[in-house]
């Protein structure tokens, strides 16, 4: 009997002490946006770091997108109600810290750490002027091309045919295709909706967002107007080329990948990150191509955790050390293998898994290609005002068929005001 009731005790404190465990733990919430296989991935990394230490408890909560999750932040900080760590944009993270409002994370970063493992690019891209350290690169991207390399070969053109938008807009031209009635029923390209394919070839003309000297917007120009118009041909005149657009988050963005996956398109303008999605036994994948006689420019950036302030500071201690699991190279090579994203550690590429994946996957190495030669992200000194009238006019041209250049002059107008407010 007395042997029942201390196996009995001890099975209660066992299981107290196991409650108490729990209880103890912080809980760390954080906030991300992505499509499904990030979805899978920062999930596994969760679990993985919630069962390998007993003081915190990452809790994740899904957004419907970068943009929701940035709004919903905002209102969350003013109402002092914000979560421990956030997945940004490049351009959201940046505005942020220039109005103070997320933690330097130097002060956690012990010798072990390595910040300068991480990849010059993206480790500058979250580095202040003061060299204070306002988010940890959470996965590089940038936007490539993918096509049906079978339909491609079959009309006689080949990878090389795709190095100019020029040679895009031939190809697109001869392989569209239309019912008896004449309706379109294979499209030849589908650029993404938005300003960043558009920026992208812009600055692959020569084109420029500002001036040298960072006062005057330099989005009017002619190099910018020609290759926005280009589309606009392309799109409503020629009908060679559409887009998807509007919807409920992600949706215009599956339904361009469903477009070439189900044979109603050659190819589309898509992230490095849908190579999770896509099926490379029927697809190839290139970069992004020149304008004319101009090499390829397009933009390579990175997704950014950060810590916002004002919430509290065990919270934050636990959020850091999520990302120090998070960014630890082997899981950074998991990252990109599963996702298709570059690494953000320079080290990943030493990781024997790594390796081996791109070696039977050469697509997976398209975008670090294209990142070598890739613009840096463009940081909006006002705030958004400048990117915000840039997708105005995105949407003028690509959806309302606007003319490029009364589209972009008025874009240019609202930004050189909001710019002159912030140069004096």
């Amino acid at each position: 009997m007395k042997q029942r009731n201390a196996l009995h005790l001890a099975c209660l404190m066992g299981l107290f002490t196991m409650a108490v465990q729990a209880e103890a733990k912080t809980d760390v919430v954080l906030w991300y946006a992505g499509g499904a296989k990030p979805q899978q991935m920062m999930q596994t990394l969760i679990d993985e770091f919630n069962n390998s230490q007993n003081d915190y408890e990452v809790k994740a909560s899904l957004q419907a997108s970068y943009s929701e999750t940035f709004q919903k932040l905002q209102a969350a900080m003013a109402s002092k109600t914000a979560p421990a760590v956030v997945l940004l944009t490049g351009e959201q993270a940046t505005g942020m810290a220039n109005r103070q409002l997320l933690r330097d994370l130097r002060p956690y970063m012990d010798a072990n750490f390595n910040f300068a493992d991480f990849v010059p690019t993206f480790r500058a891209a979250v580095t202040a002027a003061d060299q204070s350290v306002y988010g940890l690169p959470a996965y590089g991207t940038t936007q490539v091309f993918y096509y049906n390399k079978q339909v491609l070969a079959e009309h006689g053109f080949s990878e090389k045919d795709l190095a100019t938008w020029q040679g895009v807009a031939k190809v697109a031209a001869k392989v569209t295709q239309k019912d008896a009635s004449g309706n379109i029923i294979f499209y030849g390209w589908e650029p993404m909706w938005g300003k960043d394919n558009l920026i992208d070839a812009a600055l692959s003309n020569g084109g420029k967002i500002l001036s040298a000297d960072g006062k005057k917007v330099a989005f009017d120009s002619p190099e910018w107007v020609a290759v926005w118009d280009g589309f606009r041909q392309w799109i409503h005149a020629d009908q060679t080329m559409r887009i998807h657009h509007g919807g409920q988050g992600w949706e215009y963005w599956y339904k361009t990948i469903d477009d070439v996956m189900k044979d109603r398109a050659l190819g589309y303008t898509g992230s490095s990150g849908d190579q999770g999605d896509l099926d490379f036994t029927k697809l190839a994948a290139t970069t992004q191509p020149g304008w004319g006689s101009h090499p390829a420019a397009p933009i390579a950036s990175a997704q950014v955790l950060v810590l916002p302030k004002e919430t509290e500071d065990e919270a934050a201690k636990g959020a850091f050390a999520f990302l120090n699991y998070y960014t630890q190279a082997k899981n950074t090579a998991r990252w990109s293998m599963k996702t298709g994203y570059i690494p953000v550690r320079q080290s990943a590429s030493s990781d024997p898994d790594y390796q081996a994946y791109t070696a039977k996957n050469p697509q997976a190495l398209i975008p670090l290609k294209q990142a070598v030669t890739a613009s840096p992200n463009f940081i909006d000194p006002t705030n958004g005002k400048i990117l915000d009238a840039l997708t105005i006019a995105a949407d003028q041209v690509e959806i309302q068929n606007v003319p490029a250049e009364k589209a972009l002059k008025e874009a240019a107008k609202k930004a050189q005001r909001a710019l002159d407010r912030v140069k004096g």
